[in-house]
């Protein structure tokens, strides 16, 4: 049978036509249906979202975002599995702080940004991952680096109580936006800097204002000046990207003054202003 004669079939078939409105609409009801039972069975309690508010970079949010976010919030709880190890005991209000915190980037974008993985560990404090590295030479070296938070392609997300808890402190560092800025980096592969982005997007100038700023920022250490971003962005793109998303949402007028193009390209892919609400 040929291609067109298959597609005349089966919009004639209704047996094989696929959903139509109705099954769309019905979908729609479903999902909609279920969303407010999570919301209804497990809404953040109200003096647990009043202190996890008090995170600096969640305050100057109008009070429609932080609805939205309360919303998202309650979503993640309910869909990402919270693991505490080593003893750490989690109480309702730090769950409530670290969804608020770990939404906040998508608190325009939507949850399904946060898809292909399933749950979040936590430490008591800084935790040190057993790998190893093998070098140009082909030399294998095992690395014992403490650390606050990493995130893996397809894996959990891994962060130390103690860094979330002093998220904004000092100003510009948070250990719960840079991880997560890995995860939306890795929705394409590997944390390379480039995320998925948009569709009104432009590719070559999302590459080369982060190149550009990648330089400023070596010429600024290099010249002793004091650094608008924590050093570690040199590190790599990948990371570069994770910490001028922590100060995207802690220190935006920082980074605007640093960068004002940087600054334009991560409120077109976060899909927000900051800076605007200061």
């Amino acid at each position: 049978m040929c291609g067109r004669c298959l597609l005349r079939n089966r919009r004639s078939d209704p047996s094989i036509s696929g959903f139509r409105p109705h099954n769309l609409l019905m979908l729609s009801l479903l999902r909609r249906w279920r969303e407010r039972r999570i919301l209804a069975r497990h809404s953040i309690a109200e003096a647990d979202w009043r202190e996890a508010l008090e995170a600096p970079c969640l305050q100057r949010l109008s009070v429609s975002e932080q609805a939205r976010l309360r919303v998202l919030a309650t979503f993640l709880l309910h869909e990402k599995a919270l693991e505490p190890v080593q003893g750490l005991s989690l109480t309702s209000a730090m769950r409530a702080r670290l969804a608020a915190l770990a939404c906040l980037p998508i608190l325009n974008l939507g949850l399904r940004w946060y898809r292909d993985w399933h749950s979040i560990v936590l430490y008591p404090d800084l935790f040190v991952p057993k790998r190893e590295v093998v070098d140009a030479a082909g030399v294998i070296h095992r690395v014992h680096a403490p650390l606050l938070g990493e995130a893996w392609q397809r894996g959990p997300v891994i962060l130390s109580w103690a860094g979330v808890a002093e998220s904004g402190a000092p100003p510009g560092h948070n250990v719960v936006i840079h991880e997560l800025a890995h995860k939306l980096d890795m929705l394409n592969g590997e944390a390379n800097g480039f995320p998925p982005l948009h569709g009104r997007m432009s590719r070559r100038t999302w590459s080369r204002t982060f190149q550009a700023a990648y330089q400023a920022l070596e010429r600024r250490m290099a010249m002793g000046y004091p650094p608008p971003l924590n050093p570690y962005a040199l590190e790599n793109p990948g990371e570069f990207f994770a910490v001028a998303s922590e100060a995207f949402f802690e220190t935006p007028r920082v980074i605007r003054d640093f960068d004002p193009a940087l600054y334009k390209q991560l409120s077109l892919f976060y899909k927000q202003q900051p800076i605007s609400a200061l």
